[in-house]
């Protein structure tokens, strides 16, 4: 057994956060990467904004503000500079970021890199791509996200009503799917729907910072409701599994800031097909042609929505595939992949 400490200083969330309500997807990850290191028998303590401690799962939570360890087998920074050089005599180290790798650029990143030296995990190759090579760093791994186990159980079922969905940040161009949604989908499509399961709420008070922003393009959805706009607003895992469970298609362009895409990866995990534009990793998550289309053009998109919608043949066929080849990817298999570049 190894000891691994966890630290985080981004919102306040702790290890039953992800069964009480929407959750975005790094701190998503973050407990399941907790909880899959734990169940692998290790002694894992985090340390990040939490109200209070808590065991939960076999992790053992803390307030950041409470006293380190001082050491640990492998310590795993998420994020944040201010995290880098903790704990100094950790025999192993990574720093895990969820956002393009630009900002590490930035000379309060870089000078503690270069101290710290530790290993930066990526999640994907397009995600590693954003971090140039003459920039520090102890070792670069790859490790996508693993998927949530609730995801990982759907069965084949017959085709559903067309039900399309969008469970993403509405900043993330939900504004670009109401557009193809309005003018070229649902005309073709009288009878179809789009639920939207999108709100600040799923961000904490990040979200709320964001709020303004995101409120005209929500009130945008709500004012859509006679073209089959439903907004419903973030929900728990629990409850996005039941709804995905009934959705025939999830509709999402992507964005340049995304480096994995939970929202796309869950769907399809699910059997839901999706369409996506090709933007950062989307072509990673969605297999062209097989699990949905990844596009280049808004009327692409439009075009290939309509056929989901419609063609039974066609969206039996990703679904199956779906369900075939994009939910073999664990988080305890990705807790292997830590334990490896930790060496232990």
């Amino acid at each position: 057994m190894a000891q691994i400490v966890m630290t985080d200083d981004g919102i306040v969330f702790d290890g039953l956060s992800l069964e009480q309500g929407p959750l975005g997807g790094a701190e998503t990850s973050f407990i399941e990467m907790a909880n899959a290191l734990a169940a692998r028998g290790h002694r894992v303590q985090v340390f990040n904004k939490c109200l209070a401690p808590l065991t939960h799962k076999g992790v053992q939570w803390s307030p950041l503000d409470a006293p380190l360890p001082d050491d640990a087998d492998l310590y795993i920074a998420n994020r944040s500079h201010h995290l880098i050089r903790k704990l100094p005599r950790a025999k192993a180290r990574i720093f895990w970021i969820h956002n393009p790798a630009r900002y590490l650029l930035k000379w309060r990143y870089q000078w503690q890199l270069a101290l710290a030296r530790p290993t930066i995990v990526f999640s994907g190759l397009s995600h590693a791509g954003t971090y140039p090579g003459w920039a520090f760093d102890g070792g670069r791994e790859i490790v996508p996200y693993g998927l949530t186990d609730l995801f990982c159980h759907a069965s084949e079922r017959t085709p559903p009503a067309p039900r399309a969905v969008f469970t993403s940040n509405p900043l993330r161009s939900l504004d670009w799917v109401l557009d193809a949604w309005e003018h070229a989908i649902r005309p073709m499509v009288p009878n179809a729907q789009l639920h939207i399961f999108a709100g600040s709420a799923t961000y904490g008070a990040v979200g709320q910072s964001k709020a303004d922003k995101m409120g005209p393009i929500l009130a945008r959805a709500a004012s859509l409701e006679a073209a089959g706009v439903l907004l419903r607003g973030p929900v728990p895992k629990a409850q996005l599994v039941d709804e995905l469970a009934q959705a025939r298609l999830l509709l999402y362009r992507g964005d340049i800031g995304e480096t994995f895409c939970s929202a796309v990866a869950e769907a399809q995990a699910m059997g839901v097909p999706a369409i996506v534009q090709d933007i950062a990793c989307l072509s990673e998550r969605v297999r062209h042609g097989q699990t949905g289309f990844v596009v280049q053009a808004q009327e692409e998109f439009a075009k290939d929505a309509v056929r989901l919608l419609t063609d039974d043949s066609l969206w039996t066929e990703q679904h199956k595939a779906a369900l075939a080849t994009q939910r073999s990817w664990s988080w305890d298999m990705a807790a292997k992949q830590f334990e490896r570049i930790g060496g232990i």
